[in-house]
């Protein structure tokens, strides 16, 4: 019995072996529930730096209809979305979210804000926490911690609230959460877990329910930007590549007055706040032909990710290529070398200070770089102010012993100066040179990807998020990529993601194809094959010998799936008389994996399936028919007992495991 000492699995569990030979059945009609009737679709674009909500009622689909203005705003910033802050009270009961959380927080006295827990740009813990669960923390700005989930979770039932009123407002009665379908974008690159955890936070938000999902959408970004593209009409965009002068404008003019012509027109329409989006294809689409290729660049405050679509006629949907690549490059970076640049001058040990003793000063300082940040631009030549906050000259002295002025002086950095009006001049250059690391970034990533083979022949970029808006990326776009496609942006290109995924919600099944980002799989018993399997993994049953913890696999990372697609395999108990069977789902995010105890291999899933009680006159070899179904962000796994059709259902989780 020294088969125990063995490092396999799964030697406790009775295991089930593959019924040869397996096969793939694709049955997209078979279970598809009965579409819920919604009245309106809400869409909510939960960003690193700022979130906003869009909606449309399902009867006047060409009407998209952006959330009201906000209360407070910032100079510089117009936008018709609010900043992802949210402010808890010292008893962590929440207070108030955006422009709100942030001037209560502002105001509060020094003494009590340490109290306050204040919280912003806090969505990038889940792209970059690695074991994501249901109890991860995030950290206030005074240090303590709250459960992550917590958070989300006040912010979506924020949007819900404000979504809800809004709506009851507008049709003169009660709106029910239930006649709104609600959608909520992501970033493509994050993994599985990140996106579970923002159903899991808005099932806690109480805007759909583990026995309703389909009341909930989680939405790729780009994606949602790819299908507002679609829609494009020429004056809604501006083409980087048109080398004719536009407006009498020579190309290098027309990147920022393309904009400023765009905000006008928005402007002017700012009191209806409603896009139309014709019920057409846009001129720019019309052009693409079956197979074109297109790449869309969804760069955010945190993450920017890209993914290839491909047109597929005659409906025009999209297919995903190439999987969805990026990273943290997003315009969180500008932020991070400006820090760079204030501990440089001012030292580290003085910033670090400064941003526990005066929190609220800290995010003062960071609003007015915002605002200059967002000023920045290739051909200025005028130096960008920004002012310091009186608390920071005055802490300064008091930690030093010597004026701000002085530190300036003394530090080497000479494209910084101080001026007397009590403000840090930086020449354009300095100002450019924040701005390098992370376009280099993108540019370099991008270039990455367009190296790879199945990404030949792009007709377009479109350029979308909010980090588009800043003419410095889209000229290093152009000039990098602009002879090898045209480079497209969006007019209102803060709002892309949110309008797209509006559209995403009324109309779900404009995305076919996917790429899986994992590769899933069972652990099984095979016969034991002298040579062929390793020694450690054999366990001899009933004279039966077995090869242990062979990992079966339903599909490979980066395999084209279907949405709805679902893929069969059938099992059988590896003992005849076993009643109870478990079911185990992996996933990897390698390709070829053979063992589930390979490094990377997760658990994610289990059926359990109990056939105590059921009619004995089974046939000896029961065959248990193992489902997966490929969803949007979800994916379901189902087993049937063929002979008595008794089956389980689980959702993949990888938050629990």
């Amino acid at each position: 019995t020294s088969a125990y000492s063995s490092p396999a699995k799964s030697l406790g569990d009775p295991g089930i072996t593959p019924l040869s030979p397996s096969h793939i059945v694709k049955d997209s009609d078979a279970d598809d529930a009965v579409e819920q009737l919604f009245l309106v679709v809400v869409a909510i674009d939960f960003g690193t730096t700022s979130s906003g909500y869009a909606y449309s009622f399902t009867k006047e689909p060409e009407c998209i209809h952006v959330m009201r203005r906000w209360e407070g705003g910032d100079p510089g910033v117009s936008n018709q979305k609010t900043p992802t802050t949210i402010l808890l009270t010292p008893e962590r009961k929440f207070h108030s979210f955006g422009y709100a959380a942030r001037d209560f927080y502002h105001d509060l006295d020094p003494t009590e804000s340490k109290h306050w827990l204040y919280f912003e740009k806090f969505k990038m813990k889940l792209h970059t926490t690695g074991n994501l669960t249901m109890e991860t923390d995030l950290t206030a700005a005074n240090g303590k911690k709250v459960k992550a989930l917590e958070i989300f979770a006040y912010a979506l039932q924020f949007f819900k609230e404000q979504a809800l009123k809004e709506l009851s407002d507008q049709g003169g009665s009660d709106f029910e959460n239930t006649e709104v379908r609600w959608v909520i974008t992501v970033p493509a690159i994050w993994k599985q877990p990140a996106k579970q955890f923002m159903r899991q936070a808005a099932y806690k938000a109480g805007m759909a329910s583990p026995e309703n999902p389909e009341q909930l959408i989680i939405a790729l970004e780009p994606e949602a930007a790819s299908i507002y593209c679609r829609k494009l009409r020429l004056h809604q965009m501006i083409d980087l590549s048109s080398r004719a002068p536009v407006n009498g404008y020579s190309p290098s003019d027309t990147i920022g007055t393309g904009f400023t012509q765009g905000k006008e027109h928005v402007r002017r329409n700012r009191q209806s706040r409603t896009f139309m989006v014709e019920n057409v294809i846009g001129e720019i689409w019309s052009e693409l032909e079956e197979g074109d290729r297109y790449i869309v660049v969804d760069s955010g405050g945190g993450t920017v990710d890209m993914t290839v679509h491909q047109i597929r006629l005659p409906e025009g949907h999209l297919k995903e290529l190439y999987k969805a690549t990026g990273g943290p490059y997003g315009s969180l970076g500008v932020d991070y070398e400006f820090e760079k640049l204030l501990c440089k001058i001012f030292g580290e040990d003085f910033i670090e200070q400064f941003k526990i003793k005066r929190p609220a000063a800290w995010v003062d300082l960071m609003i007015a770089f915002e605002s200059r940040k967002r000023a920045a631009a290739p051909d200025r030549t005028n130096p960008l102010n920004i002012t310091l906050p009186f608390s920071f000259i005055d802490y300064y002295k008091k930690f030093r012993g010597h004026s701000v002025e002085h530190a300036l002086r003394k530090s080497n950095v000479d494209f910084v100066k101080w001026s007397s009006q009590g403000m840090l001049r930086m020449s354009p250059d300095a100002m450019n040179a924040l701005f390098k690391p992370t376009i280099d970034q993108i540019v370099q990533h991008l270039s990455e990807v367009f190296d790879k083979p199945e990404v030949t022949n792009v007709k377009f970029l479109f350029l979308v998020g909010g980090f588009a808006e800043s003419p410095l990326l889209q000229q290093a776009v152009q000039s990098a990529f602009g002879s090898r496609c045209r480079v497209i942006i969006p007019q209102d290109v803060g709002l892309t993601i949110l309008k797209g995924a509006v559209l995403f919600g009324l109309d779900p099944a404009v995305i076919k194809v996917r790429r899986s980002p994992l590769t899933y799989g069972v652990g099984v018993l095979n016969r034991f094959v002298e040579g062929k399997h390793p020694a450690e993994k054999l366990l001899v049953k009933d004279g039966t010998r077995w090869c242990t913890d062979v990992f079966d696999k339903f599909i490979s990372a980066d395999q084209s799936v279907a949405l709805g697609e679902t893929v069969t395999r059938s099992y059988t108990p590896a003992k005849p008389s076993q009643l109870v069977i478990v079911i185990n789902i992996y996933s990897s995010e390698q390709d070829n994996v053979s063992f589930i105890t390979e490094p990377g291999v997760k658990k994610c899933g289990t059926l359990r399936l109990d056939l105590t009680g059921t009619d004995a006159s089974v046939p000896n070899r029961r065959e248990i028919k193992t489902l997966m179904q490929f969803g949007d962000t979800e994916i379901k796994a189902m087993a049937v007992d063929v002979a008595t059709s008794k089956s389980v259902k689980v959702g993949i989780d990888f938050l629990n495991y």
